[in-house]
């Protein structure tokens, strides 16, 4: 089949209807004023950083002859930019070296002629049926045996030789050719990576290269991972695998490092197509769109050599989630922006109900989309990429719905992202810059959730909710919080929170140390200082290395669980605690907080010490949100931090500055009539009027708003 007739011979699903006219002269909107010069083109580096929203689209799922009118009307919705091609390997290579992008070509040369922007997806995370058939090497081997076959996606073993040498073949030939196309700016590595465990043939000998590298020796090995328990000790480099099945309880350094070895083999995988895709298109940014925190792959490692990080965001739409999705979607979000310590974009953003992986989700209520994409921008996302521009009418996500029903006629979600699109690009030269500024954070550790995972401490014990549970509280203050990777430099910072290092080395111990002697305001949780990082515990009190700068040791334990027990302040408020119980013994810290029953009653449980020019903090046990809130409350007062007070539940508060100056963004993310007090007035961003006293926020509505000088 000649290329040329290839997207009409080789048909989409579904053809033309006059209600798709009728719905493109019913919902479009007066077209925006947007241009691109013919074949700009230069070696810079592509700008990334426009604020803007832009659709998934997939040509090769519908009949040529409705791109150009999905297209015009992206064009007069306000669309700015498209992704396309991620899941497209068989259409683009069929059989095994006959390339044929001629349909490709075709819709990037439309979205070109009306203004439209490009990022590619590379399409690795979708092997077609020809390469898994002829080389079985590129499939996935679970613990027990049993192969990954293709039929959904992800089907693809990161250490498979096949896959690395027929990838990065077909991601050159698609940089070389679209490496000088004035519409494509970007690509997306992959589609989603995440951590598959695989135990082939070719996993197993790469991780016992792996270990080679890290340890040197087998007596090395033995020593760091302690595997003369259980007579697990290893005399012969052939000996050690991959922690084939059986028993999940195996040895934990083992577990741990087998984890760490999927992090590198994941970052060597997408190495092979940075390499291929800068060396093509010098002048193209590189993302990848990150997914489902809290996520087992470790996000900094394969974001390092990143233009851009970018997340697929999908806020739960069910009214029993209200109250916690805002929040846990905020967590998400200042996450990414941490990947890169930068803004980010948003490949996927929600457009409808989900569903494909479970019963489908409830429809979005109205303003929901908009919302929810403002509050993805409000938290540092450029750009924000809804998926999809057409709900698909094959395969299986066929529930997982897109700005357009199946009807084909746009309805009431499409006319809400319409009037998002107008508003963003209304703002986009005012945002463009605008960056936050955060003077709390919050250290997140992939290994420590490995190691928590491999080994529960108690019932209810999660390491990501209880960071959750912080960040909850600090953006219910109106406080600003960046969440980045521990070990990362701490300038700038006033307070950060380290909860539970339950792996902790000597270099960020000291780190710690430092920060708080300069005069830092640092809090340390339960289950810090535990073990080493080869997953080993110390021989020392708790919390091992940072015993001198908490000021404290633990001398017993009780892991309860989701036993009820209560803790007492200094003012003989009580709060409930869970999970956990250090009974602690103050050396230089002073108590704050002390046990209320329990043979442990009047046991100190929560302690400050006073530490060189800062202070340091130790939660004993995990505190309910309401002690944290009155800590933290206190906190900012005393040390002035930056923050917007009087949010009622389900409000969010955030700053963008620049250049152009700061915008405060107010969105109100709950179903019902929120009144805001302003201290100042300011400017709103979309009319110019003056906002002052008391702001009354719809549901699921939004205000943008300038300080006035």
């Amino acid at each position: 089949m000649g290329m040329n007739s290839y997207g009409k011979e080789e048909s989409g699903y579904i053809k033309g209807n006059s209600d798709y006219s009728r719905g493109l002269s019913e919902y479009s909107k007066e077209k925006s004023a947007y241009s691109r010069e013919q074949g700009k083109f230069s070696g810079e580096k592509s700008d990334h950083s426009n604020v803007q929203i832009g659709v998934d689209y997939y040509p090769e799922h519908w009949d040529e002859s409705l791109w150009e009118e999905d297209i015009k009307l992206m064009k007069e919705t306000g669309v700015r930019v498209v992704r396309v091609a991620e899941f497209a390997w068989s259409r683009l290579e069929p059989s095994e070296g006959r390339f044929e992008f001629g349909w490709l070509d075709r819709a990037i040369d439309l979205l070109h002629r009306y203004g439209m922007q490009v990022v590619i997806g590379t399409p690795t995370a979708t092997p077609p049926r020809w390469l898994t058939t002829a080389y079985p090497d590129v499939l996935p081997v679970f613990s027990d045996g049993q192969i990954y076959h293709p039929g959904v996606r992800g089907h693809r073993c990161y250490n498979s030789g096949s896959l690395r040498m027929y990838g990065t073949r077909i991601v050159e030939k698609l940089a070389r050719h679209y490496s000088g196309h004035p519409a494509v700016i970007g690509w997306q590595t992959d589609n989603e990576f995440g951590m598959i465990d695989c135990h082939c043939d070719a996993c197993n000998t790469a991780f016992r290269s792996w270990v080679q590298g890290k340890y040197g020796s087998l007596d090395r090995v033995n020593a760091e991972w302690g595997t003369v328990v259980w007579s697990g000790e290893y005399s012969d480099w052939n000996e050690l695998t991959v922690p084939y099945g059986g028993s999940k309880f195996q040895n934990p350094s083992l577990l741990l490092d087998f984890q760490r070895f999927q992090w590198d083999a994941v970052v060597k995988f997408q190495q092979t197509q940075l390499e291929v895709l800068r060396t093509e298109c010098p002048g193209h940014f590189v993302t990848h769109n990150f997914h489902s925190y809290p996520q087992r792959l470790d996000m900094y490692a394969v974001g390092a050599d990143l233009d851009v990080a970018s997340f697929d965001y999908y806020p739960n739409t069910s009214p029993d989630k209200q109250a916690t999705t805002p929040y846990s979607g905020a967590l998400s979000l200042d996450v990414t922006r941490g990947i890169k310590r930068s803004n980010f974009w948003i490949m996927e953003q929600l457009s409808g109900p989900p569903g494909c992986w479970m019963p489908m989700w409830r429809t979005p209520y109205p303003g929901f989309i908009r919302a929810y994409a403002w509050q993805s921008i409000a938290r540092g996302a450029d750009t924000v990429v809804h998926f999809r521009w057409r709900s698909a009418i094959a395969g299986a996500e066929q529930y997982w719905h897109g700005l357009i029903d199946h009807s084909n006629v746009p309805g009431r979600r499409f006319t809400e992202f319409a009037q998002l699109c107008s508003e963003v690009n209304q703002l986009s030269g005012k945002l463009k810059g605008t960056v936050l500024k955060a003077e709390v954070a919050i250290l997140h550790s992939h290994e420590q959730k490995a190691a928590l995972d491999i080994q529960p401490q108690a019932e209810g014990f999660d390491y990501y909710e209880n960071i959750k549970q912080i960040h909850r509280a600090l953006t219910k203050l109106g406080i600003g919080c960046d969440v980045i990777r521990a070990g990362e430099p701490l300038d700038g910072y006033k307070l950060v929170i380290a909860p539970s290092l339950y792996l902790l080395g000597e270099e960020l111990a000291a780190q710690l140390e430092e920060y708080a002697i300069a005069g830092g305001t640092l809090i340390l949780t339960n289950r810090t200082g535990v073990k080493n990082m080869d997953n080993v515990c110390v021989m020392q009190p708790l919390p091992g290395l940072l015993s001198r700068a908490a000021g404290v040791w633990v001398h017993e334990y009780d892991p309860i669980g989701g036993a009820a027990h209560v803790i007492r302040d200094e003012a003989s408020d009580t709060f409930a605690c869970s999970q956990w119980c250090d009974l602690l013994t103050p050396v230089t810290a002073e108590p704050i907080a002390w046990y209320n029953d329990d043979f442990y009653a009047g046991t100190p449980a929560i302690t400050v010490n006073r530490f060189g020019k800062g202070e340091v903090y130790y939660f004993g046990t995990h505190a309910e949100e309401r002690y944290w809130s009155g800590l933290l409350g206190s906190l900012a007062g005393r040390h002035g931090l930056r923050r917007f007070a009087g949010l009622p539940d389900g409000v969010q508060a955030s700053v963008r500055s620049g250049e152009n100056g700061s915008f405060l963004f107010l969105l109100n993310l709950s179903r019902t009539e929120q009144a805001v007090p302003l201290e100042k007035n300011y400017r709103c961003a979309f009319s110019g009027e003056t906002r002052s006293g008391l702001l009354l926020l719809a549901p699921y509505g939004v205000e943008i708003l300038e300080l006035e000088g």
